[in-house]
């Protein structure tokens, strides 16, 4: 049970500000937990039929930038009888403060107690924020299991791409959505509102029902998992005749209609990413096989390139941003992204607006759309990721790029006057040898070569950034054994040397690296089952917390708390990562539909193992993934015809004449 109150939700939340403002100086970052930001929403309680609290399961200064949960945040403020509002992580220090104050876990616009909200909506975009989702529901005072739960309390609601995978938590939430939130959250909203108009009948029981019912709604309280006696899983089937046996996934088809966020948050502490960001498409049909999000985030579906300026415009006006983040898996892949970029550029030329493409495939990228970025004189920083060392092992992910496409590329970013670029790759991906890592040195070295030559200036720097391969659920990948991560490590000590051997070249590069140990975890929790939710609590209960950051990981104790619960179940962290799986096991999310079909994802990982590159879908045949036909649609993309000039000069600032046409 929680160490915090477990009294009935109020019908009127009151602010616990009064018990928090005298525990802020005794805390480091306190500016974190006072909220009123530029674009932040305080609605009046009592008028609002549902009631929400958003969550990103990290700090602050991680949370408030993330896309999904500003654009939920909005899309629900927007409702006339909705309340959403915000809280993140807290650190160590307040979260010691708040047990012995009994304080709860509060939201940062009114600091409101979660626990009064209707609904406790966390959105997770990597497993290593679990033990933080448990640290919020503990001291929100809810109970932390969902079979513990009653009435009074709010139901937790798990999304993002961590969610197509929800079993390893399925203990701590009551249910998760998968896929795109912009409608899901209304249609959730309805459910929520209406059960409550006509007086809760059948209590939390029958809304979870009501939810699972929409079959885009996983509860996971409504299916059995039967095992076999090797461990593997036999079945999931539901427990109850009127759930669906497979539950799909939500996909938001027409972005022009969802121009979210109009009004973005502006921190008031420093964040990881301080830019107005719009999101220019979402999907991607490159099919690189490690790619949990080009995988699950199918189709592909472009915002057009007048809605784009029309935010770019309104968000900047509104915000006062210096920096445009035009995202998506791959920027440089927008059909329109040349026309979208200088019509951006010349828009805003002779201001200190500048444009950036955090994502940018190596082979996308052309001396055009350089010139366009740096056309203010500013260049943000541009990272391309080859992702593997060597041709062979690029076919096995299906990473199209060549040596010969990264140095072109480079050297044209280098002659347009960028002097360092940052080169990403991973290790300990499947069938990787030492040798396929030890190119990755002999591509920087070329690199440095190129940029000297033809700039004429040894003024010119690489970094190679180095994460760990971890296998993802609903990819081609999700059968593979990992590596272990002395393996890993090992490659990458013989690495270092390789890119030091030469220390002309040696001296430009710059080498980041995260070590094997955080990706096995990352592992476990990935393609874990029910059963891990024994690990997590263990961990949790053992102090674990912030687990994506180096400084408060702890391998051992994961490793410890591994030793000490699986073995009950008769399997061990061993079996959860470094195994590989065959075609027929049944995998713990068989029952969540992505869209994919399980036997292309099959031959997919099986033309991996025979090095066989696939194309591109948007410009080939169609190869039968399935989501096209499961979802009745097909993959949209420009152009428009349309562009952002002419220009018209207004008050000294130019501006689109015809955005809004």
């Amino acid at each position: 049970m929680s160490a915090l109150s477990t009294t009935p939700r109020s019908a009127v939340a009151n602010s616990v500000w009064p018990r928090l403002e005298p525990l802020l100086p005794q805390i480091a970052k306190p500016i974190q937990y006072v909220g009123g930001e530029l674009g932040a929403v305080v609605k009046d309680w009592d008028t609002a039929a549902v009631r929400w609290a958003l969550m990103y399961p990290d700090a602050y200064e991680v949370g408030l930038p993330n896309q999904g949960v500003q654009i939920l945040y909005e899309v629900l403020n927007e409702q006339p009888d909705v309340l959403a509002e915000r809280t993140y992580a807290v650190w160590p220090d307040l979260e010691r403060l708040m047990r012995a104050h009994q304080v709860p876990q509060f939201t940062i616009d009114a600091h409101r107690p979660v626990r009064d909200f209707d609904v406790f909506g966390v959105s997770f975009a990597t497993e290593l924020g679990y033990t933080n989702l448990l640290t919020a529901i503990d001291l929100a005072g809810i109970p932390l299991l969902a079979a513990d739960r009653g009435d009074a309390d709010p139901v937790v609601v798990a999304g993002g791409h961590a969610a197509f995978n929800p079993e390893p938590i399925a203990a701590f939430v009551d249910a998760a959505v998968l896929g795109d939130g912009e409608e899901a959250v209304l249609e959730i909203t309805t459910i929520v509102r209406e059960w409550k108009a006509e007086g809760s009948p059948g209590g939390r029981d029958e809304l979870l029902l009501r939810l699972a019912r929409t079959e885009s709604v996983y509860v996971p309280r409504f299916y059995d998992v039967d095992y076999l006696p090797d461990g593997r899983i036999q079945r999931v089937v539901p427990n109850r005749p009127d759930v669906p046996f497979r539950v799909h996934k939500r996909t938001t088809m027409d972005l022009d209609a969802w121009p979210y966020p109009k009004k973005p948050l502006v921190p008031l502490a420093e964040t990881v990413h301080e830019r107005y960001a719009v999101e220019i498409f979402r999907g991607c049909t490159r099919g690189c096989r490690f790619c949990q999000a080009g995988m699950i985030t199918r189709p592909v579906r472009e915002r057009s390139i007048t809605t784009v300026g029309q935010m770019v415009r309104e968000g900047l006006e509104f915000s006062g941003f210096h920096e445009v983040g035009l995202l998506s898996l791959s920027s440089a892949d927008h059909s329109e992204i040349g026309d979208m970029c200088s019509g951006l550029a010349q828009q805003y030329e002779g201001t200190n607006v500048s444009l950036s493409l955090p994502s940018t495939r190596v082979d996308a990228f052309n001396i055009d759309l350089a010139q366009e970025l740096a056309r203010n004189g500013r260049r943000t920083g541009l990272t391309f990721a080859p992702e593997g060392g060597s041709e062979r092992i690029r076919k096995v992910i299906n990473k199209m790029v060549s040596k010969d496409d990264l140095i072109r590329t480079v050297v044209t970013a280098y002659t347009n006057g960028w002097r360092q670029v940052k080169l990403y790759f991973m290790c300990g991906l499947p069938t990787e040898t030492d040798e396929d890592v030890l190119e990755i040195a002999e591509m920087a070295h070329e690199v440095i070569r190129a940029g000297r030559a033809a700039t004429g200036s040894r003024d010119i720097r690489c970094t190679v950034s180095i994460g760990g391969f971890v296998p993802k659920p609903h990819t081609p990948f999700q059968w593979a054994g990992m590596a272990r991560p002395e393996v890993i490590d090992n490659r990458l000590r013989l690495l270092k040397q390789a890119v030091n051997a030469d220390r002309s070249l040696g001296r430009a590069i710059g080498f980041r690296y995260h070590d094997g140990e955080p990706s096995l975890i990352e592992g476990l929790l990935s393609r874990g089952d029910r059963r891990v939710s024994a690990v997590i609590r263990r961990v949790w209960e053992n102090g674990g917390r912030f687990d994506g950051w180096s400084e408060h990981f702890s391998y051992q104790r994961w490793v410890e708390a591994a030793a000490e619960v699986l073995p009950d179940f008769g399997v061990d962290l061993d079996w959860y990562t470094t195994r590989e799986r065959d075609e027929l096991e049944v995998l713990p999310w068989d029952h969540l539909d992505s869209g994919l079909d399980k036997d292309w994802l099959w031959q997919d990982w099986q033309d991996a193992l025979g090095e066989y590159e696939q194309d591109d879908c948007r410009w080939t045949p169609c190869f039968d993934c399935g989501v096209c036909p499961a979802m009745d649609t097909e993959i949209q993309i420009g152009p428009t015809g349309r562009k952002l000039l002419p220009l018209t000069p207004v008050n000294g600032l130019r501006v689109p004449s015809n955005a809004q046409q």
